[in-house]
């Protein structure tokens, strides 16, 4: 994979990753899941799939925070194991972003 198309998947999982954490914060992410009817949970499935997408597309590993943040998304009408799941996934797509963002520094 060129650095470019990793370069911008890095940029993918680092706003998802922040994404999941601000839906994972206790009281605030869910109420800001259910004032916008669920639509959050959608947009963040249909975001992670993409970004799995890519990721396969561009024969880069599986990003496996994104994988969780799917389950994440389908399981997130569930108030407790949902703010789980989006505590977990966004550690996991961070911590991948974090590692892919050292590794290109070091291409450079």
């Amino acid at each position: 994979m060129n650095s470019l198309s990793k370069k911008n998947l890095t940029t993918l999982k680092w706003v998802s990753g922040g994404a999941e954490a601000f839906l994972g914060i206790p009281i605030l992410g869910g109420s800001f899941i259910i004032a916008l009817v669920w639509l959050p949970l959608f947009l963040m499935l249909a975001f992670h799939a993409l970004i799995v997408f890519f990721a396969i597309k561009s024969k880069h590993p599986l990003p496996v925070g994104n994988i969780v943040g799917i389950g994440a998304s389908i399981l997130g009408f569930i108030p407790g194991l949902g703010m789980a799941l989006h505590i977990v996934s966004a550690v996991l797509i961070l911590m991948d972003a974090s590692k892919t963002q050292k590794e290109l520094s070091t291409e450079v």
